[in-house]
């Protein structure tokens, strides 16, 4: 897939109706601070559509970034943020099942999670929770750069053994700094959209 226009067209907040979008949605979730911002940037092709922040808890929003008029890029708020209170962090949280349970036109959800530590309680609540509403995650093991290339694997296997996913779960080692990964991501993508046209044409 080529990105050729991108921009932010929907911010959503707590008390927003989500909107009827016909198109079809990807959908990015994971903990504060773990890169969601830059990975939607790196697949867009964009320094700072997504705002990064190196503050945790900067999306406090449900953005919607429209990709080639063809699909949305839906980049949730993120989870697990300790110096927030217990009242936001609900508040976020019903917001994204919210998202998870009522979007109509949601194809897939990549989960991001750190590839140098074991998934938190909060990242094997977010797995479950998107496995409970039916859909198979990706996994998006971020800041590659920070490990050995001879460590990938075993923190692989340290990801798929702390949340329990089985073989069938998909797991994308990726670098912002380095774009690794950004092809197989926008592969995946591709085939969701694909997999749509098909589906309308039957």
């Amino acid at each position: 897939m080529i990105i050729k226009n991108s921009e932010l067209e929907t911010v959503c907040g707590v008390t927003s109706k989500l909107p009827d979008n016909s198109l079809p949605e990807i959908a990015f979730a994971g903990k504060s601070n773990v890169g969601k911002s830059s990975l939607i940037n790196a697949l867009m092709n964009r320094k700072s559509l997504a705002r990064t922040s190196s503050q945790p808890g900067k999306t406090q929003t449900i953005n919607y970034y429209n990709i080639n008029h063809e699909l949305y890029f839906v980049d949730l708020p993120g989870y697990g943020y300790a110096k927030v209170s217990k009242e936001i962090k609900e508040k976020w949280g019903k917001m994204i099942e919210s998202y998870l349970k009522n979007s109509k036109q949601l194809k897939k959800v990549f989960l991001l999670i750190d590839i140098r530590h074991e998934p938190s309680q909060n990242d094997k609540n977010m797995f479950n929770w998107i496995v409970y509403q039916g859909y198979q995650p990706v996994i998006i093991a971020t800041k590659l750069d920070k490990i050995k290339r001879s460590q990938v694997q075993k923190h692989l296997k340290m990801l798929r053994t702390g949340l329990e996913a089985g073989k069938e779960t998909q797991m994308i080692p990726f670098s912002s700094e380095t774009k690794q990964g950004r092809d197989e991501i926008l592969l995946l993508v591709d085939s969701c959209i694909n997999c749509e046209a098909e589906e309308l044409k039957n």
